[in-house]
């Protein structure tokens, strides 16, 4: 009841409603007025209390109209009680309660009101009519937990009951547990997507890492000496140089094969000189005198 006591502009208009339940308990200094509505001409109210306990200065007017003016209908306070109070009709489509409370009261006070438009059983009736009294109510009341027939015959009604069961799922509606189901893939189906864009892209980093191995292996053994200990930048300069030249003369050094191949050129030249060098010659003396001998000179006598 608090909260429908709050001071607004809402609070001064006609609330149309096809049923309602009010709770109260241990409200203390409220004094306010709320006016109920129903939605057809031909409905009038019916009010019923689950609970009522009150104290003796707190009180609960019902009017049976638009306006808390004139005489109440009903004053409810400490002499009323849930056994005394029967079903409530109102003549009018309008119900209007006023609630005025002191600053004290037990914890165990307060009440219960179920207020329920009724079709009365002259009028034609397109929704639910209870059994024990033939009122007409509207089909949403039926099958909510509340007994708004007075008769229960709007809670025990078999045949509604169990549809609106069927038509539930994990106490669902249908709609929403389609909404649920699908919202739920929808979430799985990121994650999945997620979880497989970063099983990729751990596997390019660990394919990239595995290719530049070698070179950092290579540049730490240039950067360690013989022993394992760590050269000086200098150092590591100069064993770098070093490596360098010795890299150069091992390849102007040439191999076996080419060794063998210039031994034997070597050979084949040595054994041309030995059989091209040239013929012995005669004496020079010799020479001369067959040459004069030619000549036609005398024989010696």
């Amino acid at each position: 009841m608090q909260a429908l006591c709050k001071n607004h502009f809402l609070q001064q208009l006609y609330r149309k409603i096809d049923g309602a339940v009010l709770y109260s308990k241990n409200e203390r200094n409220l004094d306010c007025i709320i006016t109920f509505q129903t939605h057809s001409i031909l409905q009038r109210f019916m009010l019923r209390f689950d609970f009522l306990q009150m104290d003796c200065n707190d009180h609960l007017y019902i009017y049976d109209g638009a306006h808390a003016v004139g005489s109440y209908k009903f004053d409810l306070s400490c002499r009323n009680t849930q056994q005394k109070l029967g079903p409530m009709y109102t003549r009018t489509n309008y119900v209007t309660l006023k609630y005025v409370t002191d600053g004290w009261g037990l914890e165990s006070n307060g009440f219960k009101l179920v207020i329920t438009a009724v079709k009365d059983p002259k009028h034609a009736c397109t929704e639910f009519r209870c059994t024990m009294m033939e009122f007409c109510i509207a089909t949403d009341l039926v099958c909510d937990g509340i007994n708004h027939c007075a008769d229960g015959s709007d809670e025990t009604s078999s045949n509604l009951c169990h549809n609106n069961d069927s038509g539930t799922i994990l106490g669902l509606e249908m709609t929403w547990f389609v909404v649920l189901v699908v919202s739920i893939l929808l979430i799985l189906l990121v994650c999945i997507v997620a979880v497989s864009i970063c099983l990729c892209r751990r596997g390019i980093n660990n394919s990239r890492t595995s290719n530049s191995v070698p070179q950092q292996n290579y540049s730490l053994q240039q950067m360690y000496g013989s022993n394992g200990a760590m050269m000086p930048q200098k150092q590591q300069e100069t064993g770098a140089t070093l490596r360098a030249h010795s890299g150069s003369a091992s390849a102007r050094r040439p191999g076996p094969a080419s060794t063998a191949r210039q031994s034997e050129a070597r050979r084949v030249r040595q054994r041309g000189r030995r059989d091209c060098g040239p013929r012995p010659t005669e004496p020079k003396g010799r020479v001369v005198r067959l040459a004069i001998g030619a000549a036609g000179s005398k024989p010696a006598g």
